[in-house]
């Protein structure tokens, strides 16, 4: 059948195969070709109408008619550009008013013929709109509450096709101004009153379809009311745009019986479902209105992409395993994964040219250009890889680093990249590294990393919660990281050395959690997730959008996440908060209804757009084991649906992106290189600077200077380039004080207009003596800014112990802006230990210190050895007699205890000493008899609050009597509490969200 399908494709005109990709990759509501259709939805942010819990309900029914969603709760868009990209516009929300530029685009596009609808509330929105309330057909008047069933009154109009009567509590509607031209589809009877509840009308050339139920999950969780508006936008969306649809051709999916994990006990099991085409598949993915997603390589040409990247000649390369997850090749055996270089040769948007650049490995996960080479992630070891007679097929194969763990193949490291620093980062799973390095031994979990190009030096910089999967850099060289289990996005606030000792009370953590919302949107409900169910279990890749062909919503703020078991690319929008960042949930880059869709990795390419590494496989899952099945060597368990055929690279791409030049880069044309550091997109600045350091050219040093001294900002307040220019003088050597004229340059830099500027400067300086000075003349230690401020700290930090330091230091501890943020008042309690002679001698003089102070005073001072000793002997000798110690330990990789119970005596003194070294972050909460269900209940829901894990994820309720904190992979805590004086069964579980169920066991209190 596909060779049938090639064959009729290939006999096809040129002509019909470029109106066919068209159709494919455009999504234009004003194009009359077949398509999906474009509705556009206005939420608000109340909780009262909860339109961010109620809208994701409707994606995944509204996907499956052909109807994408975009979900928004900015009022500002209703204006006719943005309007007229959509075919209709749902409206639950309460908004008071409506401006007359905005009433005036919404009149036209209706009128023109799009679809209007509103639900519940939006009846009483835009009071001051007559035309708006009489298209709706009416307006909220007044209500009551009650449990209810509307009664159809027009059973064979389509909107009411296989809607049964439904019931359920809702806020009982009356209207007023109601528009005698509407037709009334359901009724709410109330004795003698029969409420018009649920209508349609035509306004102009456009439909209007409005129902008045819908307060609450009440309503909304009833399959028939989804159903009702379901019919209800497909009917107000008019026949033409019926038509696209159903000419668009989406496939239904093929599904049989198979031996698939149910981890969440599903009944029916879930099945199977069998593979699309490339065209089939890309029907079922939903981007932005705005954008277009291109195929730009897919099978037989990729098999299982699992990484790419970009070379300075803008050509993709792609490693592909097929050995990923359990083939796992012991010592030097060879495998069957390669890296391949992808080319367009004849600038048509595909890849026509494939050329294998080395085979025989076995499951590498990264890669990054370095030397004339390609330094690839397999462990145990960090390659390095180098073609010598340009043949684009490597000849030289070297061990740069070893000690890469094994014992999982998705717990090994990724993502490696190219830093400002000009060393190479990345991150490693809980399989972790150890190793020698130089002269030194060093033994590490997961967490964050980075090494000099040539492998001598690595450098641990701070330990993550999870397995982790993501690491990005922001123009301005601030890092962020995803990890598994529920942490999608988080702040590298530090490295942990300057956290050896923390700020007494603080809750802060080197790699801060900040996500700000839990669930995933997707548009197909069928997902496999071992825990965090409908959120993010398996977060991949973490990459910012650092170039200027999106709009400018997305520049250096949106940073893309991939789900690969939720078939989604999550928008990110990160925030500067203080010194830190919040996370908002910006939706999606790419949902998709296709159960093979897995993206995991998506990353700005040379040409601006975003390119997507679909994995394309239905089995995502690594491990815990389901039931049922067993583990293969590489720690997953073995599944034969597991596929080695397919693959997918896409390039998502804005509609109304400037047309792109394609670059060539190279270390023998300096004057290219400087060019490409003032490139808008981050992409080719940082392969310029990469360039420009392993050339050791220092006759670029002038035109350095130039771009640093450039003043201007762009329309959102950077100046990136001067951020690599500083970075790149850096890594040539120039500021280590053989080159006076380059310090003064970076030195003047300290007071650029661009916080970026100023940032990278305090960082690359050297930490000297003269920096104090510096930092004095600058004003740095009251910058606007407070990542400046906070890199100024982290750097002090780094200065031999000085007096004048701690002045200034208690002087900036004074300044509550920097006491109530949490990063600068850990760095200002960092620098105080270190330079706490000043610090302690202004304190002398010092009037009324605040509460900050006098906590970094009461740390610096010594406590004397003795007091300690005989504190300690003190609270030895009043313990209980018959304190009894209970070890229980957290058996790696299958959540669980490995006590299922133990006992002590009521109102005995018990210590409990809980152990986790599985990869994952857990705790240990007893409750109350019989109420383990309630507890795991209160804990899921605590997966939803981004305060849930400084809570410890413990449930503020009265069943929980004692908890652990939450225990980080390899961490032990140590806690006691008195038994209860009533014996029974005392149910002890773990509370991180998706755990409780599995992770449980008993405490048997029994009479002394």
């Amino acid at each position: 059948m596909r060779k049938f399908i090639i064959l009729i494709v290939l006999a096809s005109t040129l002509f019909q195969y470029c109106s066919n990709r068209t159709r494919l990759t455009t999504g234009n509501a004003d194009k009359q070709y077949p398509r999906r259709a474009e509705v556009l939805f206005l939420g608000n942010e109340s909780t009262h109408h909860n339109s961010s819990r109620f809208a994701p309900m409707l994606l995944s029914p509204l996907f499956e008619l052909g109807i994408n969603v975009t979900y928004t709760t900015d009022t500002s868009l209703l204006n006719a550009e943005t309007l007229s990209k959509y075919d209709g516009l749902i409206i639950y929300a309460n908004y008071d008013e409506i401006t007359p530029n905005n009433e005036k685009a919404l009149k036209d596009f209706v009128e023109g013929g799009k679809a209007l609808i509103p639900i519940h509330s939006a009846s009483f929105c835009f009071q001051n709109s007559d035309w708006y309330i009489k298209a709706v057909g009416g307006q909220f008047k007044t209500h009551q509450t009650g449990t209810f069933s509307a009664v159809t009154v027009n059973k064979n109009h389509p909107v009411m096709k296989g809607v049964s009567p439904f019931s359920s509590w809702d806020e009982t509607y009356v209207h007023t101004k109601l528009n005698p031209d509407m037709t009334v589809l359901q009724e709410r009877i109330e004795g003698d009153l029969h409420e018009p509840y649920t209508w349609i009308r035509k306004q102009g050339k456009g439909r209007v379809f409005y129902t008045a139920s819908g307060h609450n999950d009440s309503t909304w969780k009833q399959p028939d009311f989804i159903k009702l508006i379901g019919n209800g936008v497909l009917w107000a969306l008019g026949d033409k745009v019926q038509k696209q649809i159903a000419d668009y051709k989406i496939s239904a999916g093929v599904y049989s019986d198979a031996n698939i994990p149910n981890y969440e006990k599903r009944d029916p099991a879930p099945k199977f479902q069998h593979a699309f085409t490339t065209q089939e598949s890309q029907k079922r993915i939903q981007v932005p209105v705005d954008f277009d997603i291109e195929l730009f390589a897919s099978e037989p040409d990729i098999t299982n992409p699992i990484s790419m990247a970009w070379d300075e000649r803008g050509r993709l390369w792609v490693i592909e395993t097929v050995d990923y997850p359990n083939t796992i090749r012991n010592k030097d055996g060879k495998g069957d994964d390669r890296i391949k270089i992808c080319e367009d040769t004849n600038g048509d948007g595909k890849a026509d040219k494939f050329t294998i650049f080395a085979e025989g490995l076995n499951i590498p996960t990264s890669m990054m250009f370095s030397n004339g080479g390609v330094i690839i992630a397999q462990a145990p070891n960090f390659i390095f890889l180098k073609d010598n007679d340009g043949d684009d097929k490597a000849d030289i194969r070297e061990n740069l680093i070893t000690g890469w763990g094994k014992s999982d193949t998705h717990a090994g490291p990724s993502n490696l990249k190219y830093g400002f620093d000009n060393k190479i980062w990345g991150v490693v799973g809980y399989a972790g590294f150890e190793g020698k390095v130089g002269q030194n031994s060093l033994k590490f979990g997961q967490g964050v990393y980075s090494f000099t190009p040539d492998g001598k030096s690595l450098d641990f910089k701070a330990k993550t919660s999870n397995n982790t999967w993501g690491l990005a850099f922001t123009e301005e060289n601030d890092v962020f990281i995803s990890t598994a289990n529920n942490t999608h996005t988080a702040f590298l606030s530090m490295p942990e050395k300057y956290m050896n000792k923390i700020l007494p009370g603080s809750t802060i953590h080197p790699v801060q959690k900040i996500d700000g919302h839990y669930e995933m949107h997707v548009v197909f409900p069928n997902l496999r997730q071992v825990d965090v169910h409908g959120g993010f279990t398996a977060a991949a890749g973490h990459n910012f959008y650092t170039a200027r062909n999106f709009p400018k919503s997305y520049w250096n703020s949106t940073a893309f996440v991939c789900e690969p078991t939720g078939r989604v690319i999550h928008s990110a929008i990160l925030e500067k908060n203080g010194a830190g960042f919040v996370e908002k949930d910006g939706w999606n880059l790419l949902a998709s209804s296709d159960e093979w869709v897995a993206p995991v990795h998506a990353e700005v390419g040379p040409d601006g757009a975003v390119w997507v590494a679909d994995w394309y496989d239905f089995i995502i899952q690594h491990n815990p084991t389901p039931r049922g099945f067993e583990n293969g060597e590489g720690n997953a368990y073995i599944n034969p649906l597991r596929d080695r055929e397919r693959g997918r690279i896409y390039r998502i791409k804005y509609k109304n992106a400037k047309a792109y030049t394609p670059i060539k880069l190279s270390k023998d044309n300096p004057e290219g290189l400087l060019s490409a550091l003032e490139n808008d997109n981050l992409f080719w600045r940082m392969t310029a600077q990469r360039l420009l350091v392993e050339s050791k050219n220092t006759s670029v040093i002038p035109g350095l200077y130039k771009i640093i001294n450039n003043q201007e900002l762009d329309e959102i307040g950077l100046n990136g380039p001067a951020v690599n220019a500083i970075w790149t003088l850096q890594g040539l050597g120039t500021l280590d004080g053989s080159n006076a004229e380059a310090l003064k340059v970076v030195q003047a830099a300290l007071t650029h207009p661009a916080a970026g500027v100023r940032k990278a400067a305090i960082q690359a300086l050297p930490k000297d003596n003269a920096m104090i000075g510096l930092i004095q003349k600058a004003g740095l230690l009251k910058d606007k800014d407070l990542r400046v401020r906070l890199a100024v700290l982290l750097a002090v930090s780094d200065i031999p112990a000085s007096i004048h330091i701690g002045h200034l230091l208690f002087e900036a501890a004074a300044d509550t802006v920097n006491a109530k943020d949490k990063y600068i008042a850990q760095a200002l309690y960092t620098a105080g230990l270190l330079h706490s002679e000043g610090f302690l001698a202004m304190s002398k003089s010092a009037s009324n210190p605040s509460p900050f102070i006098q906590a970094i005073i009461k740390a610096i001072l010594p406590i004397a050895k003795d007091k300690e000793m005989a504190s300690d002997k003190e609270h030895h000798s009043t313990a209980p007699a018959d304190e009894i110690v209970i070890n229980i330990k957290v058996v790696e990789h299958l959540m669980k205890f490995n006590k299922t119970s133990f006992t002590v005596k009521a109102g005995q003194s018990v210590t409990i000493i809980l152990e986790n070294p599985d990869f994952m972050q857990h705790n240990m909460v007893i409750a109350k008899p019989g109420t383990l269900k309630k507890v795991g209940a209160a804990a899921d829901e605590m997966v939803k609050d981004p305060n849930g894990a400084e809570k410890n994820y413990v449930p503020g309720i009265p069943e929980v009597l004692f908890s652990s904190k939450l225990l980080n992979p390899e961490e032990t805590q140590t806690f006691k509490f008195t038994a209860p004086d009533l014996p029974g069964d005392y149910p002890f579980v773990c509370t991180f969200p998706g755990h409780w169920s599995i992770m449980n066991g008993i405490m048997k209190v029994i009479k002394k």
